[in-house]
Order: structure tokens, then sequence, then C-alpha cells
């Protein structure tokens, strides 16, 4: 979405080739409404929330006084324009017209849209609260620009609230031609099923401003709003070492960005001479390459999401992970530590690296059980002893974990910690060699579904089913651990798609 000022008036942000009338206005994406907290930690949430994609905010205000919600509201409003995002006002259309904003949320007792078009102007978006189709057409008929719906599951943020269900919602979103917008209880994992239902946006208050990380919440639901795009879209950066028999590293995942339907970029962190048989030999680029191939490809084609493999040293790991932390994209880190051999890739030192800079990052964190218990200190012998691992690493700073359980005697099991849900992946183990690059793969299919806004838990799914069909379907190559059939898998979870 882009605005641009209006060039009378209070100066309200428009669609840039939709200045005419506000009902046709695109509303779409996440809409943030503010939480009680105190000014500098609500202006920072705010803040973190509109870099993470959140493109409306709404100021609700129960608790201060009229003059401090005015300065509040203007320092609000010269954020959300500085990220090209809209600011509204909860109830009070004075209020909205006191502070320049670019329009007020009315509830079905706070006035009435034609007292509040008068007040603001033609150009002012005005949204309306409903929980019925009569309502909801209502508004139509009384000139809303788009229609809050809601409570759609139970939230804790308004006791009181109606809670209408899927079903309801898909009944409004389908009777009016305005833009919905869906409130309560609306969480990532939740995200789909509203979008689903017929949402153009969803309104959270505690699942961005009540996060630890509000940036990466507000861009985790962002990113689902791409679920519905036609194929080729989205964006995956992969930050790897190359793989001259092409099985894994940076080969590996842009062939599964690529069939996938996604656009694939690369930064190499080390050049290796490897076969089905094994490595050769390695050579490391200079750090300031390194870095220099990162800023090549933030600062013009940028990323989605960012994907990591084989780092090689403490020095490449320090400097990756201080280039992802200015550029604030979602991680799928996948800790390339230990060999199918069961030697050591990184060193210790390399290892306190990646714990201190690189592993707090982590949107999704991707090891197998040895890399697992390196990274806690644990032993791995059973699913519980996984879950217990997966949650260690989440208080050691990884958002999510994905243990994936192939080391495991009998049929592999892959657990997801998802926040504090726990969620068993089992599987059947394939008698087979040729299992190369079967975790850089895995990564790769789980960065790219994320950039194509599928959630989290239904990407680890799909990428568990893509790995299956890759390894029964190998082309069985080379004399030793040959690679798995990146092709055949992506046409069939394409086309089950």
């Amino acid at each position: 979405m882009v605005f641009d000022r209006a060039l009378s008036g209070c100066g309200f942000f428009m669609i840039s080739s939709l200045q005419t009338t506000p009902q046709h206005i695109p509303l779409r994406g996440v809409y943030l409404i503010t939480d009680d907290s105190p000014e500098n930690v609500l202006l920072e949430n705010v803040k973190l929330a509109l870099r993470g994609g959140t493109r409306i905010v709404q100021y609700r205000d129960k608790i201060r006084p009229l003059n401090e919600q005015q300065q509040l509201a203007k320092r609000l409003r010269t954020l959300c324009h500085e990220f090209q995002a809209l600011f509204i006002i909860n109830d009070s259309a004075r209020l909205a017209a006191e502070v320049c904003a670019d329009g007020v949320h009315l509830g079905q007792s706070d006035g009435h849209i034609r007292e509040a078009r008068q007040l603001l102007g033609d150009k002012a978006i005005i949204g309306v609260s409903t929980q019925t189709l009569e309502l909801a057409r209502q508004a139509e008929q009384d000139g809303a620009d788009y229609i809050g719906v809601g409570s759609v599951y139970p939230t804790g943020t308004k006791q009181d609230a109606v809670h209408i269900g899927l079903d309801d919602l898909k009944t409004i979103a389908t009777g009016v031609s305005l833009p919905v917008v869906a409130i309560g209880g609306i969480t990532a994992a939740r995200l789909p099923d509203v979008l689903d239902a017929g949402a153009d946006s969803v309104a959270v208050v505690s699942a961005i401003m009540s996060d630890a990380q509000p940036e990466v919440a507000s861009r985790e639901l962002a990113l689902q709003f791409q679920r519905n795009q036609p194929l080729p879209h989205g964006r995956v950066l992969t930050v790897a070492g190359s793989d001259s028999g092409g099985g894994a590293g940076i080969q590996a995942d842009l062939k599964a960005i690529t069939l996938l339907g996604s656009y694939g970029s690369s930064v190499l962190t080390a050049l290796t001479a490897q076969n089905t048989l094994g490595v050769t030999a390695i050579h490391a680029p200079p750090i300031d390459f390194v870095q220099q191939q990162l800023d090549a490809v933030l600062c013009d084609i940028g990323t989605d999401i960012i994907k990591t493999g084989m780092l090689y040293s403490a020095e490449i790991i320090a400097t990756v992970a201080e280039r992802f932390r200015s550029y604030g994209a979602l991680c799928v880190i996948d800790p390339v530590m230990i060999a199918k051999g069961g030697s050591a890739l990184l060193q210790q030192e390399a290892i306190d690296t990646f714990i201190r800079d690189l592993l707090p990052q982590a949107y999704l964190l991707t090891p197998n059980i040895p890399e697992a218990e390196t990274l806690t200190g644990l032993s791995i012998a059973t699913v519980s002893d996984m879950e217990q691992a997966a949650k260690a690493l989440q208080t050691m700073g990884a958002r999510n974990v994905l243990i994936k359980g192939g080391h495991l005697e009998g049929d592999p099991i892959d657990l997801l910690q998802y926040g504090t849900t726990t969620i068993t992946l089992p599987g059947k183990r394939l008698d087979t060699p040729h299992t190369h690059g079967t975790g850089c793969t895995t990564a790769s299919v789980i960065a790219t579904l994320l950039a194509q806004g599928v959630s989290l838990p239904q990407a680890v799914t799909q990428a568990k089913q893509f790995i299956t069909n890759a390894i029964a379907d190998a082309p069985h190559i080379g004399h030793g651990h040959g690679p798995v059939n990146h092709y055949t898998a992506a046409l069939t979870l394409v086309g089950d798609r």
C-alpha cells in the first residue's frame, strides 16, 4: 500500500491512485489497536509493529486525560505517516479532527457516521463495529468506509464482547461490499482461518502489544496476507555454504525456493569441494566480502524471509547476525554444526558466538538431535527429551523450535515447539542412503512457504511431506550419500496446494 498526502485539510493519507472517495480504499493487512501501556512503551511497541508491517494503527485510550490523549495521538500520527500507515482514532470523531487523524472507528454507541463525516470531511476514513449482517449493511448504507466485525474468538481485552465465530464473519464478509476488519482473539495460528472466512484485515491488541517481540509478531501476521497470491511470489535469502555436488547448501536451497515458486537470492559463506562421498576442501571468503554480499542483496532486492545454513566461523556468524538485526526479517536458522558422520562443522568459539548472537534472532530454529544436544547440553533419546530441549532453546532466545528426529530409534518423529504449543509430526523411516541435504532442504522449504504466507505449523507440516517425497524419489546419484529429488517433491506439494 502506497500513501500520498492529500493537498488540503489536515493531510489525510490516501492511496495514491484512488484519492477521490475513501470508500474505495483497499484496506488490507495488520490493524493494530493500542493498549494502556505507559507512553514510552506504547510508542516503542507501535514503532516496532510498524517496522514489522502493521498497516493501520487505531489509538484507543480509556485512561488518559484529553490533553494527554491529544499529544500522544499527534506523536502516533507522525509515527504512522513515517511508515506510510493509516492512523485511526477510536470512538471520538472530535479527537480525530483535533489531531488530524486519517479517520475514526465508531462503536455502535459512539455517534452516527453522518455526524463524523460532517466533522472530518469526505476524505476521512470511517469504520463501524458490527456483530451482525443487518448492522453491517446498515453501516454500509450510512456511508461507512469499512466494517469492523467481532469478536471472532473469545478475547481477554474485552470481557463483554459478543463472540460471533467464523461462520458469522463469513456471512458478513460476503454480504457487504466494503472491506471487513475482523477483531477478537486473533493470533498467528488462527489468522489463516480468519482470512479464508473473508476478512480483508485483522485487528489485534495483545497479539502484538503484549508480545516480547512486537516487530516479529507483526511481521508474522503481515506475511500471512500473502497466502492467496498466485505463484510465483515471495522472496527468500539463503545465507549458507556452497555444495559443489549440488545436494545441499546454497544449491539445495535455491532449487527448493525456485521450484516452489519464490524468488531466491544468496550469500555465500563458504565454498566446498564435495560430492556424495564427503568434503575434500573448504574455502572461506573474506569477512568483508560476506558483508558486501549481504548489503548488495538487502539494500536492493530485499527479502521476506532469511534462511541460514553453514556459517563456518565465529567471525561470519557475528557479521551476519549484526546485519540481520538491523534488517528485521524473520529468520529460519538451520544450525549446521555436525556432519552426518558425526564430525563437528563448527569450533567451540563459533558455537558460542552462534548461541550469543544468532540464536536469539531465530523465528524458527531447526536443529537435528545432535545439534540440539550440543546447543543445550541435554541428552535426547525420547520425544519427551525433544520437548524439554525445544523449550530450553526457547529460553535461550529462539521464538519457535523444530527438532528433527531422524536420529531417534525406530520411525522418526519431528517436534515443533510453536510458542507454548507442542506439535509432534510422526513419519516413516525410509531405508536409503540418499538423504544428503535433507536438513538444508527442509529449512529452505519452510522459509519459502513462510514467504508465501503459509502459517508456521502448516509450513512445517508441508515441509515434512516435501522431504519425505524427496527422499522416496531420490535419483540415486553418486556412490555415497546421494541427494534427494527436489523436482518431484515440489511438483507434488505445489499440486496439492
